[in-house]
């Protein structure tokens, strides 16, 4: 609970001075909004230091809502690594998650590799409460050039939580955009897939567009 106080509070401070990326995601059967972004943290000179600051805060709509079920969904995820030049990418990370369902603090090891047309996002991550889940995190992102002012947007995301315990949930989200990149805005296609069980599983789809802008 400390650990994912201090770290909202630390990222309220560093989101006030940060351009904000802001997806909105309309599918056949809800719509999502995703602020996100990963940045380092700068010294007085204005250059990146080895602190890397990720930021995620997602919500959801069910169009199936009611006063009992299908009720909205939020997460908000504040992570905080350090990046020493000779781990090549390497680096522990401590997180703090909040849910509907409670808070989260976690810790363990990431990899990033953030160039200007790709990315690489990644990171495994164990709860510090008791009977902890395991988290696995991946992102890729590729924007490369097709002319002078259109460029291709694509992006893959894979979200795995996994029980220490037997008896626990597992749950594997896929979250797929397709589409371009141009003046500052990103359109196009997507969809979200959704896993969970245990032995026995349940999915669910939403498939439809979206459009993504830094503010």
């Amino acid at each position: 609970m400390r650990l994912a106080l201090f770290l909202l509070c630390a990222a309220m401070g560093f989101v006030a001075n940060a351009q904000l990326p802001v997806e909105v995601f309309g599918g056949n059967k809800k719509t999502t909004v995703d602020i996100m972004f990963f940045k380092f943290f700068r010294n007085g000179q204005g250059e990146n230091t080895r602190w890397l600051f990720f930021n995620r805060n997602r919500a959801s709509i069910d169009y199936q809502m009611t006063e009992t079920i299908n009720l909205p969904q939020f997460g908000f995820t504040e992570a905080i690594s350090y990046n020493h030049p000779a781990l090549k990418g390497v680096a522990p990370v401590v997180i703090g998650q909040i849910f509907n369902r409670g808070v989260f603090p976690k810790a363990g090891v990431q990899f990033a590799h953030i160039k200007k047309d790709f990315t690489i996002f990644t990171w495994l991550v164990c709860e510090t409460l008791e009977m902890p889940d395991l988290d696995y995190f991946l992102l890729l992102r590729f924007t490369p050039g097709l002319s002078e002012k259109l460029d291709l947007f694509a992006q893959a995301e894979s979200v795995n939580v996994m029980p220490t315990a037997g008896s626990g949930n597992y749950s594997f989200t896929q979250r797929l955009r397709l589409g371009f990149q141009k003046n500052g805005y990103q359109f196009g296609a997507g969809a979200d897939f959704n896993q969970t069980g245990n032995g026995l599983y349940s999915g669910t789809q939403n498939v439809g567009g979206f459009i993504r802008h830094e503010f």
